[in-house]
């Protein structure tokens, strides 16, 4: 399994519009590409600032490059647009190795 993980720092100033756009828009918009399994909205608390990790889950990296060839840049640009520089994400691709219980 692949994560796709997108790591955002939001501005104050923006921070509840941004999770609200979030739920309620764009990662469901990314599910509705049907290239991902789940999503998960994660706040990083070890973090000062105002930092969340969205994990998608794919089944392989066949999925992902779907997602990133077909839908990537029409949705980022929708994110960039709405929030431009106060809201700047990251993208880091983890696959799972193992899964322990």
């Amino acid at each position: 399994m692949i994560i796709y993980n997108v790591t955002v720092t939001v501005d104050e100033s923006i921070l509840s519009e941004w999770l609200i756009w979030m739920k309620e828009k764009h990662i469901p918009e990314v599910l509705n590409t049907g290239l991902f399994i789940k999503a998960q909205l994660k706040k990083i608390i070890s973090d000062k600032n105002n930092t969340f990790a969205v994990a998608y889950s794919c089944a392989s990296m066949q999925d992902l490059h779907q997602y990133q060839v077909n839908f990537a840049s029409k949705i980022q640009q929708k994110h960039i647009k709405r929030f431009g520089d106060k809201a700047v994400a990251f993208r880091t691709i983890l696959e799972i190795l193992n899964n322990f219980n």
